[in-house]
């Protein structure tokens, strides 16, 4: 390895404590929103229990903080090698902090929208950090491993996020889920502060102000789009598609600008490696189906099974247990099998896991869900931490934070569109099953809770109604999964034709540094 690249022994000594300190900044983002997904119906309930959120509003508290988390992405990581990844880093952290000590003492749903955006700025400053640290930290034969802890630890904040959640819930009001990050926080700071070094780019060029902020500008766009059409449930209004396309084309120029500069923020040429842009396209299309089905699976579970939050959180705990498992294990079955035939499977296991769903209905086992959850969790397993390994080697350790902003900022655009067209699909498959009495007004049929809460108030007519509305729903997620089953059919497709395969050696294709488009030419 070049002398350019390697790690002091002093850091390379104490890696896995600064591991440690990465994945717990890590779980605190992570964490919010799974806790979110579990309280949301706490939070749609009128004061004082909640905040009498509406179906919209509560979308927007996930999706404000979508916007700003994937808007921001790029930048982010592109400062991070500017400025210093521990530095930013640590901005990252206080910013979500404050942002959730103000959430958490929300009087009114639009508050609660404002300081989720807040969350999400910070919350972008994290994520790709982390990653771009543990690459400068590690050697390269240690990296998967590490990667796939990384990895793994979402699994564990899985578990966490619902059941700690449901137990807040329980005994506590609503603000408790964002109040539980300022004691993580606090030591994720600290752990920061005495453990983790600081890196950055030696040679960043000049700064790409042009190309940020076009960046900044076309994925808000192309994000605020895709929201809307999942709130209206119509990708045919004019806000909608209009945003999408100058979106598009904002990107676009995004594209060409960087293509004609001598010292892009992003080098497109990054994208010519079959084996970089699969494993992206890979982890936008893994989280394009999880998202929708995990936003429909909160309903499922409290509202047509009649469980707790707590309960929401136990029944996901085969699934995080399974990534904690296989996740910093999966370089293991990489290195016998090739990241090809491992991420091609996976994606294959992914899509039987979620056509799992139609065996589902208003009175089955709920074992069979823990298989599918168990099954998910194995399969995600084998995807996230060889395509994420795959992104960060194909690129020079300089380059770590836009390498992994690439990563996080098409996994955060796939989780948005996932929510918003496979949600929409749900809402649109819903409104056609379900059969509202006369005299009801037309929102009662915009989701589930809408017609139980219409249902609540209308007597011996509403009674009959919920079943009707399970049923409803009940087809409606069917629909959903199956569109979400294609989805990971088609990111099998992808891995199984581009990803990297085994040589003959029954190794992965060595990474060479000579033609690696690390920068342009001054």
């Amino acid at each position: 390895m070049d002398t350019a690249h390697q790690i002091p022994p002093a850091v390379h000594r104490r890696r896995w404590p600064i591991l440690g300190v990465l994945v717990f900044s890590l779980l605190v983002v992570v964490l919010d929103n799974s806790i979110l997904n579990v309280a949301m119906k706490t939070i749609a309930t009128p004061a004082p229990t909640g905040l009498g959120a509406s179906q919209s509003e509560l979308e927007w508290a996930i999706d404000a903080y979508t916007l700003a988390f994937a808007g921001l992405l790029f930048t982010a990581g592109v400062l991070g090698d500017r400025l210093g990844r521990k530095r930013v880093l640590l901005g990252g952290m206080v910013v979500f902090g404050v942002g959730s000590v103000l959430a958490a003492f929300s009087s009114s749903p639009a508050e609660l929208i404002a300081f989720r955006t807040l969350m999400g700025m910070g919350g972008a400053f994290v994520l790709p950090a982390t990653l771009a640290i543990i690459v400068n930290v590690f050697e390269r034969d240690e990296q998967p491993r590490a990667i796939g802890i990384w990895a793994g630890s979402v699994g564990l904040a899985i578990a966490i996020g619902p059941i700690t959640g449901g137990l807040l819930l329980e005994h506590f009001w609503w603000g408790s889920v964002f109040l539980v990050n300022v004691p993580i926080i606090s030591v994720a700071l600290i752990g920061m502060v005495l453990l983790v070094p600081d890196s950055k780019d030696p040679n960043p060029g000049r700064l790409d102000p042009t190309g940020v902020l076009l960046s900044i500008a076309g994925l808000v766009l192309i994000v605020y789009g895709v929201v809307r059409g999942g709130q209206r449930a119509d990708f045919s209004a004019p806000e909608v598609w209009g945003a999408i396309l100058v979106g598009a084309v904002v990107i676009g120029l995004f594209v060409w600008y960087e293509r004609r500069s001598r010292h892009p923020a992003l080098d497109i040429r990054w994208f010519r490696n079959p084996r970089f842009s699969a494993s992206v396209a890979v982890i936008g299309l893994v989280f394009f189906a999880l998202m929708g089905v995990t936003f429909f699976m909160v309903f499922y579970i409290q509202s047509v099974r009649g469980l707790s939050p707590l309960d929401s959180g136990l029944l996901l705990l085969p699934l995080a247990v399974a990534q904690l498992i296989f996740a910093p294990r999966s370089r293991l079955v990489v290195d016998r099998f090739g990241a090809r035939a491992v991420c091609t499977v996976a994606m294959l296991g992914i899509a039987a896991a979620f056509a799992g769903f139609l065996l589902l209905d208003e009175t089955s086992p709920l074992w069979i869900l823990e298989v599918l959850f168990f099954v998910m969790g194995t399969a995600m397993a084998h995807v996230m931490p060889p395509a994420t390994t795959a992104i960060m080697q194909s690129l020079p350790r300089e380059k770590a934070g836009a390498g992994s902003s690439v990563n996080n900022t098409f996994r955060q655009v796939g989780g948005a569109l996932g929510v918003a067209v496979l949600g929409s699909l749900l809402s649109s498959v819903y409104r056609g099953k379900v059969t509202l009495p006369a005299g009801a007004p037309s929102a009662a049929g915009e989701s589930i809770e809408a017609t139980r809460a219409f249902a609540q108030k209308a007597g011996a007519a509403g009674k009959k109604l919920i079943p009707e509305a399970n049923r409803a729903f009940i087809d409606a997620m069917h629909a959903t999964s199956l569109a979400a089953a294609g989805t990971a059919v088609l990111g099998a497709v992808v891995a199984a034709v581009f990803m990297p395969a085994k040589d003959r050696a029954g190794q992965e294709p060595a990474h060479d540094r000579e033609n690696e488009p690390s920068t342009r030419k001054k």
